[in-house]
């Protein structure tokens, strides 16, 4: 990477984190919904008193941790992609919590891609993983820093999957499927949209926000855009926004992703965008 595009990134980084990018949140611990696993989260305060409204933050198939930290599983060692998001929805007034699903069942390290057949079902993003984002509802709702009404979810990859898994008609661990009951809104991030694609009566009970990337080389970012048309006629309240020659995990703030045009255009966009959804959504 040359030095002014690297300053560049830099300055992003600061513009979308502000001074406290590199801040270390704080080690929680909460049962999942389904009963016996103790999950550990990693909650990202905002500076001002509570009550806040809160998001839940679903990390994709390679884990919350960094591949350079291999085998440190702590909040020391969280990817630069978890933190900015984390800092970036805490700046804005929400309490932002990463549930790390894959640790407390023994592959803290996460799976390599095109990994997903081989991938063992106690880490299903369709069974179980879902059951992990309402045990942090759940114990989102217990703080009492948090407004129990207004807590949101997001996912990256197979986190997005998760996501979808979670908001629709039939969710693993909640069974009356609401803004009532469950999450309020929701955000997938580059997820694979074959599953819920394939269910004649999927629709979300929340609203919900998707993000894809074009030159996806994980899921296919066609599908979704077609899932989320289907979607639309279907009633839901859905928005859909591609990237066009953005590649999966955009996001990262890495020098490799940023070093792309369009993965820098597009993760700034996702934010505002996001920024703008769960305004509208979890706000007063």
């Amino acid at each position: 990477m040359c030095g002014s595009l690297r300053r560049a990134v830099f300055a992003m980084w600061l513009c979308v984190c502000g001074s406290t990018f590199a801040a270390v949140p704080e080690t929680v611990q909460f049962i999942s919904n389904d009963g016996r696993t103790q999950l550990t989260g990693y909650a990202f305060l905002p500076q001002k008193p509570g009550p806040h409204p809160a998001v839940v933050m679903l990390h994709g198939r390679s884990g919350p941790y960094s591949s350079l930290k291999r085998g440190q599983h702590d909040a020391d060692a969280l990817t630069l992609r978890h933190r900015m998001w984390g800092r970036f929805l805490a700046e804005r007034g929400y309490l932002a919590i990463l549930v790390d699903s894959f640790g407390p069942r023994g592959h803290g390290d996460g799976f390599g891609r095109h990994s997903y057949d081989s991938r063992p079902p106690e880490v299903s993003e369709q069974t179980v993983r879902p059951l992990d984002a309402y045990g942090a509802l759940a114990y989102l709702r217990t703080r009492s820093d948090v407004d129990a009404k207004r807590i949101g979810v997001l996912g990256w990859s197979n986190g997005g999957m998760t996501v979808l898994s979670a908001m629709g008609p039939r969710p693993p661990g909640l069974a009356d499927p609401s803004i009532q009951s469950g999450f309020r809104a929701a955000v997938a991030i580059y997820p694979s949209c074959r599953v819920q694609s394939k269910q004649p009566d999927y629709k979300p009970y929340a609203p919900l926000m998707i993000a894809v990337a074009e030159n996806d080389d994980e899921v296919s970012p066609t599908l979704c855009r077609s899932f989320a048309e289907v979607l639309k006629l279907r009633g839901a309240e859905i928005e859909f926004y591609w990237y066009d020659g953005a590649q999966h995990s955009y996001d990262d703030p890495g020098r490799t992703k940023q070093s792309h045009e369009p993965n820098r255009a597009a993760m700034q966009d996702t934010l505002k965008r996001v920024d703008a959804f769960f305004a509208r959504h979890l706000g007063p």
